[in-house]
């Protein structure tokens, strides 16, 4: 691919890690994950306006941009592109939930159809299939750090989609038990994967 000429340092220095996390780099994901997760976890805040469901979201952006690494272009910059992911996920959530439709202020074209940052269904080559296994291990490998009992909120949560109701009856648990104790796990979650970015060790 190459570079876009207009692109800023950061973007291009977000390039490199991009690059990076193709050729299967685990604090290469990390470092992009540490680098942004506030600011789209802000962003979604703003638009949920509750903070747990901001955080679910936050998760599931960076699920779906490191899933569709090989599919971003150096044509803009990685974090126009992880945006616009994040917000088009929070408006299919928000829409399914509330029924509601939500207007974004920026400066970007919002409507869907015309925007060149639309994922492409295609599918996997098998080196990008061996990528999206090293990220999901990448992540198995934090979760299996956590405590047994956060380890299985989050699996059931994140891996196997199951609503909050679902792991209520699962685990024949309160929902505001499960609620707690996944935002819990989250923060563990999130502390853990900054610790991986300044672990020198490679995976």
């Amino acid at each position: 691919m190459e570079l876009n000429p207009n692109l800023s340092d950061k973007a291009q220095q977000d390039y490199a890690l991009v690059e990076a996390a193709l050729r299967g780099e685990e604090k290469a994901f990390a470092r992009l994950l540490s680098k942004y997760k506030d600011a789209i976890y802000y962003m979604l805040l703003k638009m949920v306006n509750n903070k747990s469901d901001a955080e679910d979201l936050t998760i599931e952006a960076f699920g779906k941009a490191f899933k569709n690494l090989h599919q971003y272009s150096p044509n803009y910059a990685f974090s126009t592109w992880l945006f616009k992911i994040a917000s088009n996920n929070c408006i299919d959530f928000l829409r399914k939930k509330r029924g509601v439709t939500v207007s974004i202020e920026n400066s970007q074209d919002n409507s869907d159809s015309d925007s060149p940052i639309k994922l492409k269904s295609v599918d996997p080559d098998p080196e990008q299939k061996l990528i999206r296994i090293q990220k999901a291990v990448l992540l198995r490998r934090i979760v299996h750090r956590l405590k047994p009992r956060y380890r299985t909120l989050v699996e059931l949560r994140y891996f196997r989609e199951y609503s909050y109701e679902e792991i209520a009856n699962e685990l024949n648990l309160p929902l505001g038990t499960v609620k707690a104790q996944l935002f819990r796990a989250r923060e563990m979650l999130f502390k853990m994967i900054e610790s991986t970015e300044m672990d020198d060790h490679q995976g």
